[in-house]
């Protein structure tokens, strides 16, 4: 294509790139939220009491924008009850202690599918979400109203956040399950050609998944897309637009430009769940950060609690100041290491002082950086004074909502100062002003 959108260069940090995963001992229990996707929460199908097994349906709704959520572990309910969320209010959670047998649910086999409908109740069933991030249930990404305009498969392999390899290593060790799922996908959605960015600093897992592409035979409609190292080049629209050229704006679903879009880890879900049927219990993980002990690619249960997971790789060895679920770029920061990992986790890295140091803003000198940097070539320095002056229209017209809060404009800034943050309180501002 020859041009790119914007981008920056971020400290790659990634220190666990060689580390292969290891699998989390069976902790003394989970918490698991009801709340692990987008849309309505999930009801629980247990109460106290109940013994359960792993893989069993413990929450599910009839609400169209849901996903089954399954234990992680065999053991006894031991409370339903609220934990504050991340996001804010509180979340239902189920607290099961586990028994250490991890015994299997009876009726775990895999799934018979014969036709698009079978394949999709298959996906539903199996619990699986957007694994990238977004936590969007995967059934109804892959069940598109304009399905006959959909020909385009993207595997979104990239990984640009700083820390973060957890992609990477499930590249390198589980590469047959990422064809089986693409090759399932574009099977059951008749979709002609399939797309795997990755970027090209991971060189190995590239050269894996194109072998494997060799040896079945699939050269002519599957092809690894070789992307640059930059950030944010694993964002929906970037990927998009570097794969296949096409242009998405905010609020365009990648059906509407004929794509179907998932992340690597979540395509290999599915290209196991249709072998093995076992449902997403348990979440591959980078943990890293100057305060945890030992650095890792870890294999945890859902529901794990965050200190946990800390025990599991050598504990503390600096008092946490700041702990972020996900990476710096646009991760979330939480209040306590005794929130449970969701479905969506990627990464729990752990930062001591001086590593969580946020340097303090001072004023803009209009150098342009963070206009340079967006990929969408918003001006951050003017949305923030429209935000400041309330300005809805002004907003508007400056198309605040194209932001898609990847954090470029607040990282280049030498004032420091938080435009990314700023433009999402712009957003949500315009959006209650258009209400009204």
């Amino acid at each position: 294509m020859g041009k790119h959108l914007n981008s920056v260069h971020v400290s790659h940090e990634k220190h666990t790139a060689e580390c292969a995963t290891e699998v989390m001992p069976v902790p003394e229990s989970v918490c698991i939220s009801m709340s692990q996707h987008i849309g309505a929460p999930c009801k629980p199908l247990v109460k106290k009491g109940d013994y359960v097994k792993v893989g069993q349906p413990i929450g599910d709704t009839d609400a169209f924008v849901s996903a089954p959520i399954h234990s992680s572990v065999s053991g006894t309910v031991k409370e339903i009850s609220a934990l504050p969320s991340v996001a804010g209010g509180e979340d239902q959670v189920i607290i099961i202690e586990a028994d250490g047998k991890q015994e299997v649910w009876e009726e775990i086999k895999p799934p018979v599918i014969n036709d698009m409908k079978d394949f999709i109740a298959a996906i539903r069933a199996s619990g699986i979400v957007g694994l990238g991030g977004a936590s969007f249930p995967t059934h109804i990404k892959l069940n598109p109203k304009n399905l006959d305009e959909v020909d385009t498969l993207i595997v979104n392999g990239a990984e640009c956040e700083p820390f973060i390899t957890s992609d990477h290593r499930l590249m390198l060790e589980n590469t047959p399950f990422i064809i089986d799922g693409a090759e399932a996908i574009m099977k059951y959605l008749d979709l002609k050609k399939c797309y795997i960015g990755v970027e090209n600093n991971k060189m190995n897992a590239i050269e894996k998944i194109r072998e494997e592409i060799r040896s079945r035979g699939r050269e002519g409609d599957m092809e690894v897309k070789v992307l640059r190292s930059s950030y944010p080049q694993g964002a929906e629209r970037v990927m998009i637009y570097e794969c296949t050229g096409k242009t998405m704006n905010a609020g365009v679903l990648p059906a509407e430009l004929g794509v179907v879009l998932s992340n690597v880890t979540t395509i290999a879900f599915i290209g196991q769940h249709l072998k093995t049927g076992r449902p997403l219990t348990t979440k591959r993980i980078t943990v890293d950060g100057n305060a945890i002990a030992q650095p890792k690619n870890i294999i945890v249960p859902i529901g794990a609690r965050i200190a946990d997971v800390a025990q599991a790789c050598g504990g503390y060895k600096a008092e946490p100041k700041k702990i972020l679920m996900g990476g710096p770029m646009m991760g979330r920061a939480i209040f306590s290491d005794k929130l449970p990992i969701v479905k969506n986790n990627n990464a729990i890295l752990f930062f001591d002082g001086k590593q969580a140091l946020i340097p303090e803003e001072t004023a803009c000198i209009k150098c342009g950086m963070c206009t340079r940097a967006c990929p969408f070539n918003l001006m951050p320095v003017l949305l923030s004074d429209a935000y400041e002056a309330r300005d809805a229209e002004r907003l508007s017209n400056l198309r605040v909502m194209q932001c898609m809060e990847c954090g470029s404009c607040s990282y280049v800034c030498p004032a420091r100062r938080p435009l990314g943050f700023t433009n999402k309180l712009a957003k949500g501002f315009l959006k209650e002003a258009q209400s009204k």
